[in-house]
């Protein structure tokens, strides 16, 4: 779960926090791990250097929403990271000693952090599995629309699955896809 943060909560992305809470609640209760990431910005990133952007500053911010709160505590890990990507350093060890081979990836944004999160899986040879209606974009629907065509080409269409899919995967005879 990439970045369901507070200060990543507009008119654009408030609406797909149901979707994520259904599927991590449901994710959990199939038996799967489950990792948050939350985005954080410092004083002098490249995000303020080159582009102006200083939001995801204060705790408040970096904050997840508080629907999701009840959930950190079950979580494998809590990821906090400085970049786009939850490959990270620790997001790398957490992925490896978990000896996960599929990424099931939600969250916002879609156009930045997920999708960057899903091209680093690919690149490391991890399956990146996007879960479309549990990701939105504060840019609006046309960013969100954006990355998911550019995934679609560039880690392929059928990685692009819904949350009902996912869901239904984790409850059938088969248990909990990793």
């Amino acid at each position: 779960m990439i970045d369901v943060q507070r200060g990543f909560i507009n008119h654009n992305s408030r609406g797909v926090v149901p979707a994520v809470v259904e599927l991590v609640d449901g994710w959990l209760a199939g038996g799967g791990a489950v990792v948050f990431s939350r985005f954080h910005n410092p004083a002098g990133s490249p995000y303020e250097r080159i582009t102006g952007w200083k939001r995801l500053r204060t705790a408040d911010e970096q904050a997840l929403v508080d629907e999701l709160a009840p959930y950190v505590t079950r979580a494998a890990a809590v990821i906090d990271k400085g970049e786009s990507s939850v490959f990270t350093e620790e997001g790398i060890r957490v992925f490896r000693q978990a000896g996960w081979t599929d990424l099931v990836l939600c969250g916002i944004d879609t156009d930045a952090c997920v999708y960057d999160s899903a091209i680093a899986a690919y690149q490391r040879g991890y399956r990146p599995w996007i879960v479309t209606d549990a990701c939105a974009s504060t840019g609006g629907p046309e960013y969100h629309d954006a990355a998911l065509l550019l995934a679609s080409r560039n880690v392929s269409k059928t990685q692009l699955i819904t949350s009902s899919s996912i869901l239904a995967s984790v409850s059938g005879p088969t248990g909990a896809c990793a």
